[in-house]
């Protein structure tokens, strides 16, 4: 056989053995590989029957809540002396919070039915706040006198409410209150909307407790209203 091709013959056989071998190689990776596996769905958050109906609550009233990171659910006092919607503490510190949320839509509907009325003449729904803030700081102080004063217009568009009071109380020794000695009572008003009654309690009135008062308070606020009311409607 000429030398040349005898040559050629070789690089072909090769060649050939060489491609049987990388295809072999590739087939058998290919089904070595295993699929990725699906990304596994996230578990639905579960929320406690407190909680939705809460959320339930401040819709209605036109606010959000959302919970806090360091804070546990607790339940609420929901009795004849105190009736609150949603409590919270946090585990290991000296700290508590219930909250009250009310719509008045429905309340300002009828009072708007009624305005010029002299004989079916109603309390005006957006000042309820400041009758909601004396009657819970008497039920808890046994009608002592408290620190009070009105929320600056900073406080106010924090919450995005129209107006509020806070009250710095010294306790009765009660049990409900688990006969903590202070509490800061805050009251808001979201004009034609509804109102929020916030309780913070302590055993001592140092600057975590204020500190624990703001984490608490960014946790719950009205929503951003379409119509902006600037005062009171007579």
């Amino acid at each position: 056989m000429n030398p040349i091709l005898k040559l050629l013959k070789t690089l072909s056989l090769v060649l050939l053995c060489a491609f049987i071998a990388l295809h072999g190689t590739a087939q058998v990776k290919t089904k070595g590989k295993h699929k990725l596996a699906a990304p596994k769905p996230k578990p639905a958050v579960v929320i406690s029957e407190q909680l939705a109906e809460f959320k339930r609550i401040t819709n209605r009233a036109n606010a959000d809540f959302i919970m806090p990171q360091g804070f546990k659910e607790i339940p609420a006092v929901n009795n004849e002396d105190f009736s609150f919607d949603y409590a919270m503490e946090i585990p290991g510190k000296d700290f508590e919070v219930w909250f009250q949320v009310r719509s008045q839509k429905e309340n300002w509907a009828s009072y708007e039915r009624v305005m010029g009325d002299e004989k079916l003449k109603l309390a005006n729904p957006d000042s309820v706040y400041i009758e909601i803030g004396k009657a819970q700081a008497s039920a808890l102080t046994g009608d002592q006198s408290s620190f009070t004063k009105n929320l600056p217009a900073t406080v106010l568009n924090r919450y995005r409410a129209d107006a509020g009071k806070s009250y710095m109380l010294n306790l009765l020794d009660l049990p409900d209150t688990k006969r903590y000695q202070y509490a800061l009572l805050i009251t808001l008003q979201k004009y034609h909307t509804g109102n929020i009654v916030m309780i913070c309690f302590t055993n001592e009135k140092n600057p975590e407790f204020f500190k624990n008062v703001d984490k608490a308070g960014n946790s719950l606020k009205f929503r951003q209203s379409a119509t902006i009311v600037n005062k009171l409607a007579d």
